[in-house]
């Protein structure tokens, strides 16, 4: 099944290239704003699948082309992301210590929402592409082993970074917690429909071109260990979302008037734009590129604009 949000907050099941509208099969499941739904959804599942599966079976529901397509969960109680998790092609000898961070719930937007770079002393704004674990119910301190039964769905989601940004030992809050840098969607689709989520097939392209192309069998932390590791600092809750890492090398600076897309096997493509206001420039290279010509720094340099040189 695959759930999204769409116009005002109504929530839809696809069906082929239309959705339905299934808001007010749901209208006795407890929430203040309908932004919410989802997670309360999530939460009880089970008990209304079969009512979901019923009304989308008799609607015809509307072109999907029609409505405006929101983030699919808006308001998560946590959004857990985690750092240095794959293999990057076989160039690490060994997987790097497990680690992770806290990334704010309110950096989220949807599809064809705008990312936005601060006026700030950035070396470099971008984006990591990553494959999204929706959790479907209470987990604390969870064995491996017993991980995957706690997922409820997967959605792709991207992880803006502004480089950079001091202090040295605190860089995740300013790097990572940006208002607008945790885009996704455009949809939830249920663990059941995915066969494999550590063999999915990942692109991200800025303007039409292929930047980032990676499988998730390159994690160095599976799914399951992530979650073990998370959920041994703090519960996870129905609807959060677990951010599973990237593969750095295809890295490339966003930069103004972009369109950056990102498509993962069985989970649709994610689509928005970038906008600076400053109008800097970086060389349209990926980490790789720029690594193999031996060139200083992890990232290509600033070019133009407002804290160039």
């Amino acid at each position: 099944m695959k759930l999204l949000y769409f116009d005002d907050y109504r929530l839809g099941i696809l069906k082929g290239d239309r959705v339905v509208d299934v808001t007010d099969e749901l209208r006795d499941i407890p929430n203040i704003d309908r932004r919410a739904l989802i997670n309360g959804l999530i939460a009880q599942f089970d008990a209304y699948r079969g009512r979901l599966e019923d009304a989308v079976a008799k609607a015809d529901g509307q072109a999907l082309s029609s409505v405006t397509v929101r983030a699919p969960i808006p308001l998560p109680r946590n959004i857990d992301c985690m750092a240095v998790n794959y293999m990057e092609d076989g160039t690490r000898d060994a997987p790097a210590p497990i680690n992770g961070f806290h990334k704010s719930p309110s950096a989220i937007i949807g599809p064809g929402e705008t990312m936005i770079l601060d006026d700030i002393p950035a070396t470099i704004f971008e984006g990591e592409a990553e494959l999204a674990v929706i959790i479907g119910k209470p987990a604390s301190h969870v064995r491996a082993a017993d991980a995957m039964d706690y997922i409820f769905g997967y959605t792709c989601f991207i992880d803006g970074s502004a480089r950079g940004v001091g202090p040295s030992n605190n860089v995740f809050f300013q790097v990572k917690s940006r208002d607008t840098f945790a885009p996704m969607g455009p949809y939830i689709v249920t663990a059941d429909e995915i066969d494999d989520p550590q063999n999915l097939a990942v692109k991200l392209s800025t303007n039409g071109e292929v930047m980032q192309d990676f499988n998730t069998s390159d994690m160095a932390h599976n799914i399951a260990r992530c979650i073990e590791w998370t959920s041994q600092m703090h519960a996870l809750e129905p609807g959060d979302i677990l951010a599973t890492g990237t593969n750095h090398r295809g890295l490339n600076p966003f930069q103004d008037g972009d369109k950056v897309e990102l498509e993962i096997q069985g989970l649709g493509c994610l689509s928005f734009n970038i906008r600076d206001d400053l109008k800097r420039t970086w060389a349209r290279v990926t980490r790789l590129e720029h690594a193999e010509k031996g060139l200083e720094g992890a990232h290509t340099p600033q070019l133009t604009g407002k804290y160039a040189g």
